[in-house]
């Protein structure tokens, strides 16, 4: 499924999507409930939309990641599609994939740099030729 087939109070929603970027969580208090609410933009090859993190999801999801959405729910707000878990949803961080996986692959990849001494030359110092960094041929022509 793609983001651009969803259509508003639809429900069984499965995808995979990337997160663009994840704003700060409000607090709510509703039914006597306190909770924690953020937005974040997802998007696949298809376009993006709003994605409802609840409560724990929150800290699961960060910019770069890949998640995956099992039962999601598509609602609207002012004429905008949001997704979101719903009650009987689940969101998945999928492993290997984002920011930190991407750095973690790439510092495993580096090869191990040992440090061997290097024997020391005695310093010698320059003729004025060299500290300019030019040849005695190149005067001569001047």
């Amino acid at each position: 499924m793609k983001i651009k087939d969803l259509q508003a109070q639809q429900g069984k929603v499965d995808m995979e999507l990337d997160i663009v970027d994840v704003a700060q969580p409000r607090q709510f208090e509703k039914f006597g409930r306190s909770g924690r609410v953020a937005n974040a933009i997802a998007k696949d090859d298809s376009g993006d939309i709003k994605l409802t993190l609840w409560n724990d999801d929150i800290e699961k999801v960060k910019a770069g990641d890949r998640v995956k959405i099992t039962n999601g729910y598509v609602s609207e707000w002012q004429g905008e599609l949001q997704l979101g878990t719903g009650k009987f949803g689940k969101l998945e961080v999928i492993p290997g994939v984002g920011d930190e996986a991407e750095r973690t692959e790439l510092k495993a990849e580096q090869p191990e740099v040992t440090k061997e001494p290097v024997a020391k030359k005695p310093a010698q110092k320059p003729d004025e030729s060299e500290e300019l960094g030019v040849e005695e041929e190149d005067i001569e022509d001047l």
